[in-house]
């Protein structure tokens, strides 16, 4: 067995990013930028209106007082105007400011007289007042978002604003799920003598749907030796990770680690020293990254929270949604060396509580949680107002 930080570096150290792909910018939201975007164009792509008002020259105002209307501007119009000296273009947001124009001036500081005249009567207007000028957001050929960038939906928002519909981005990692156990029964259908209700697959997916990842398949193998290899070798030939649950102890029916063997996967380790989730595997065969996670269901989310969360990031070059602090107990906690322990537990932004039901097949406590306190394996006491890391889970 490995220590919690060993399978951690072995983790890390065996996760190279994903290959680059060119995707449609609708697709990209929450992704990670594998290459600079330059703007194909100055935007605005002329002088534009940033409110509803009049537009003119600032130097003919001042010289004349007066100004003449003639004809509008609206968002949208293809017209291309021109002023003449002396006038004044009624304008609504977001039209073009014509030539010859300069300064707009909010309505609501105008009257008109002899239906055709403008008057303005405004203090602080300057020159260039309310006029967005042409490439005042971005110039053409100007770095528009840097390599690295995650697209939140203000950058989707800004590219697309700026003409960009593909973007280089590091994918998410595609993922087949397989659930192993003769004693599985779904959920809706009658239990038999002997059965469990199935709830990792629940679990599981909705997860990874909260890592925004859809590219989901879920398979189910019963505990025969040559089922679960054949659908551990379809797995690896359709998905970058490989997700297995249960199967992986040194019982009888446990199958998960000679199928690794007999589908090529090199083993980096097989048990941590750690409560819950001690058998977990963890290998790769070429790129593809193998979990073998422990079926208790505490048990399994546990460990892809430590251990899978993190090479999903890795892969796709993000951050990592689950943050680490460290925070008092509100109580203490004994326990024997040798293990880590992740107890599900409750942090109320100042003090953490470890919650009852911390046995690896009950997840009522889970259920509650909001995160995971880290009890380290050569700790044997913790006493109240101790601190310890807690990991903060993704609610």
């Amino acid at each position: 067995m490995i220590s919690v930080s060993e399978a951690k570096n072995i983790v890390s150290e065996n996760v190279p990013p994903l290959e680059p792909q060119v995707l449609s910018l609708k697709d990209s939201a929450g992704l990670t930028l594998a290459a600079d975007v330059f703007a194909p164009m100055d935007i605005p792509a002329f002088p534009q209106s940033s409110m509803d008002g009049y537009a003119f020259s600032y130097n003919d105002w001042q010289k004349n007082g007066r100004l003449k209307i003639k004809g509008e501007s609206v968002a949208g119009s293809k017209e291309i105007l021109n002023l003449d000296t002396g006038t004044a273009i009624r304008i609504f947001t977001g039209a073009p400011v014509p030539a010859g124009g300069d300064t707009v001036v909010m309505q609501e500081k105008t009257s008109i007289i002899n239906n055709d005249e403008l008057i303005i009567s405004d203090e602080s207007l300057k020159p260039g007042n309310s006029v967005r000028a042409k490439g005042s957001e971005i110039r053409a050929g100007i770095v528009a978002l840097e390599k690295g960038n995650i697209l939140s939906p203000a950058a989707i928002g800004f590219l697309a604003g700026i003409g960009i519909t593909t973007v280089k981005v590091y994918p998410h990692p595609s993922i087949t799920v397989i659930i192993t156990g003769n004693e599985l029964q779904q959920p809706g259908k009658d239990l038999e003598y002997g059965q469990i209700y199935e709830s990792n697959s629940f679990a599981l997916r909705a997860v990874l749907q909260q890592l925004q990842i859809n590219n989901i398949q879920f398979l189910y193998a019963t505990d025969k030796s040559e089922i679960v290899t054949s659908t551990l070798q379809y797995a690896l030939q359709q998905s970058d990770i490989v997700l297995l649950t249960g199967g992986i102890s040194v019982g009888d029916y446990d199958f998960v680690l000679q199928a690794t063997i007999e589908c090529g996967v090199e083993k980096l380790f097989h048990k941590v020293k750690q409560r819950p989730g001690k058998p977990l595997f963890f290998g790769k065969k070429d790129n593809k990254l193998v979990f073998g996670l422990p079926g208790n269901p505490s048990s399994v989310l546990t460990c892809f929270y430590q251990y899978v969360v993190p090479a999903i990031v890795k892969l796709s070059k993000r951050k990592n949604p689950l943050q680490t602090i460290q925070a008092p107990l509100s109580g203490s906690f004994r326990k024997v060396a040798g293990l880590t322990h992740f107890l599900k537990g409750i942090y109320n932004d100042k003090t953490a509580t470890a919650l009852d039901a911390q046995e690896s097949y009950r997840l009522s406590s889970f259920a509650r949680a909001n995160c995971l306190i880290q009890v380290n394996e050569d700790v044997t006491e913790c006493k109240q107002g101790d601190l310890v890391d807690i990991h903060l889970l993704p609610l």
